[in-house]
């Protein structure tokens, strides 16, 4: 099969080869990959970190070619959208029928293909705080994949939300459009406490979104997108003045379970409208190493997503 190989050599670490066909475990589907989205963390660190001739990959979206032999998941010729680990940037796909979602016929694959990481982890995040409705959010980082998400997903729960981003000027009117009520430059700029934080910033930003907790308040470290270690000041974890009973949840998708009807719902609402899977840039897999360089340049805001035609 054919399937982008990590390649340090090449542009973007990067190049187009071939790979062997997988072969599925009885509790696997072979999925015929039609299309991929592409996430910062496995760019930035799992092309410069896996061996040579890898093939990565998280988030793919494709029709089932082989059904899993033990009979579980979707039957031949249904269009799926799936995670895991590696393995979405071929044209085949081995995925354990516990992340392989339903999509309705005639949906995008490109725009499914985004639900995985940012979709579900912005999902997962969100039923991590509990209830929402008429609840104060932050979401920082909020002009990336799995900001844009939260942002929308957070609404569509019911909260008052608070979209966190180092250039309100520049993104203030589209994460609005998404259903932000507020648009900040910083946690230090939110008014009254919240009730839950969506972090996918880290370092100080985190430390600073915490400060932002009410009483009982939930913060979860989605993402880690600084690099540097998260230092609380002294007095921090006090719990009078209001600040009683406050925590913070770390968080990994692949270690949450039931994952497919999260999948599955979110590729319908995709599908129906209902949610914008905000692609930036979409292209063929030939281009791979112009996504990863915008990416890993920071000037995405949004998903990247490559069709494999």
């Amino acid at each position: 099969m054919r399937a982008l190989l990590v390649d340090r050599s090449a542009p973007g670490g990067l190049r187009l080869g071939a790979a062997p066909d997988p072969e599925p475990t009885a509790h696997q589907a072979l999925i015929r990959v039609t299309a991929t989205s592409l996430n910062y963390g496995e760019v930035r660190f799992g092309i410069a970190d896996a061996p040579q001739g890898t093939v990565l990959g998280w988030d793919a979206a494709g029709v089932v070619e082989r059904a899993a032999a033990d009979g579980s998941g979707p039957a031949v010729g249904t269009p799926v959208v799936t995670l895991g680990a590696d393995g979405a940037w071929a044209e085949l796909r081995a995925v354990d029928t516990e992340l392989i979602g339903r999509v309705p016929d005639g949906a995008d694959p490109g725009a499914v293909s985004t639900v995985p990481v940012a979709g579900a982890s912005a999902l997962r995040a969100l039923h991590r705080l509990g209830p929402i409705l008429g609840r104060r959010v932050l979401v920082t980082g909020a002009t990336g994949g799995v900001g844009r998400y939260a942002v929308q997903l957070a609404r569509l729960g019911g909260a008052h939300v608070i979209a966190s981003t180092g250039a309100p000027e520049a993104h203030g009117d589209g994460l609005r459009a998404l259903g932000a009520h507020e648009v900040v430059k910083g946690p230090e700029e939110v008014g009254a406490p919240v009730d839950g934080v969506l972090d996918m910033v880290g370092g100080g930003q985190l430390v600073a979104a915490y400060e932002r907790l009410a009483e009982r308040g939930t913060l979860v470290a989605v993402g880690h997108a600084t690099g540097e270690g998260e230092h609380f000041p002294y007095g921090t974890f006090f719990g009078d003045q209001g600040r009683h009973d406050r925590s913070v949840a770390t968080f990994f998708l692949l270690a949450c379970t039931g994952l497919a009807p999260d999948l599955t719902w979110l590729a319908e609402r995709v599908a129906a409208g209902e949610l914008d899977p905000q692609i930036a840039w979409r292209g063929g897999w030939d281009a791979a190493a112009e996504a990863v360089d915008s990416l890993l340049g920071r000037r995405l805001h949004g998903k990247a997503v490559l069709d494999l035609a």
